[in-house]
């Protein structure tokens, strides 16, 4: 099996910055494992790494799409497979390092076969959406299934639909086809969580979301709406960037816009920590202050 590292823990929790430090001590390349840093020109509000710390350490898939394009988890596990099978090649151990917990998943343990949806199910549901609303279907599938609805964004139409599609079809959730799947041994990971207190990772969120702004994240949202792109584009429709382009098409009051970010930014933790409940990990960390010497221990201990 190919050894790898995987980072991972809720928005805002230090992951890049201990990826960082680990890959300098490796000597390794980092493998991002995020939906929305996939994204060309959408870096204040989905919070890539900076310049500096790109030229202290090789990232990859990183700003790899246009925003009016969809990315997804299938195309995530080939584009990460193929990344890490050439670092392997060098003898670099890839770390993994992200918080979209269905890539991370996909990437370990493979994706199920894809199923052949009924046309009329597809159609039932195109319709309840535009009749009902989103917020109907997306509370519909946390009740079928809590697991998938746990790691996805209640605006995610694609997915929530995918979601109710496969248990319509199938008469099972989409997260126990997961479950039921026979597992892909092609990695040898070792699997870190960064899992800070609730109360700290919502404080850094809302520093985070003013910093931001601060930073020029309505520059850069209004650069896209010039080139084109439009709030139905699925860059724009990303977390944080929905919530600001009312500001910038609506006149809406920007505090408002802000703090509503916030707090669909936190919620969106809260999910991931429900998330990462479900998962085994290797090393657990309160933070991502921690003696890096005896994670390089733990690491080495199990890559040899």
């Amino acid at each position: 099996m190919i050894p790898l590292i995987t980072i991972e823990g809720p928005t805002a929790s230090g992951k890049t910055a201990l990826a960082i430090e680990l890959a300098r001590e490796l000597g390794s390349q980092i493998i991002s494992a995020d939906s929305r840093q996939v994204y060309r020109h959408l870096d204040i509000g989905t919070a890539k790494p900076s310049e500096e710390e790109l030229k202290a350490v090789p990232h990859h898939l990183i700003g790899i799409i246009d925003p009016d394009e969809g990315y997804n988890a299938g195309r995530f596990r080939a584009d990460a497979g193929k990344m890490i099978q050439e670092l392997h090649s060098q003898g670099v151990v890839p770390i993994v390092c992200g918080g979209t917990g269905l890539y991370v998943s996909a990437l370990l343990k493979g994706l199920f076969p894809q199923l052949e949806i009924p046309t009329a199910i597809r159609e039932r549901l195109a319709r309840r959406c535009a009749d009902e609303g989103l917020a109907v279907l997306y509370a519909e599938l946390r009740k079928i299934d809590p697991l998938f609805a746990a790691g996805i964004s209640p605006n995610d139409k694609q997915r929530i639909q995918r979601g109710l599609e496969v248990y319509l079809a199938t008469g099972t959730p989409i997260s126990e086809h997961w479950r039921n799947q026979a597992p892909k041994q092609e990695y040898g990971a070792f699997r870190i969580l960064i899992d800070p207190p609730r109360e700290d990772i919502y404080a850094r969120i809302n520093l985070r979301i003013r910093a931001m702004a601060d930073r020029g994240w309505l520059d850069e949202i209004r650069r896209l709406l010039a080139l084109g792109y439009d709030a139905t584009a699925p860059g724009l429709n990303s977390l944080g960037y929905k919530e600001l382009l009312p500001h910038l098409l609506q006149g809406r009051e920007l505090d408002e816009c802000l703090l509503l970010a916030a707090q669909h930014t936190r919620n969106y933790a809260k999910r991931q920590c429900t998330w990462y409940r479900k998962c085994k990990f290797d090393l657990t960390l309160r933070s991502n202050a921690c003696i890096i010497s005896e994670v390089m221990g733990l690491i080495k201990a199990h890559i040899h």
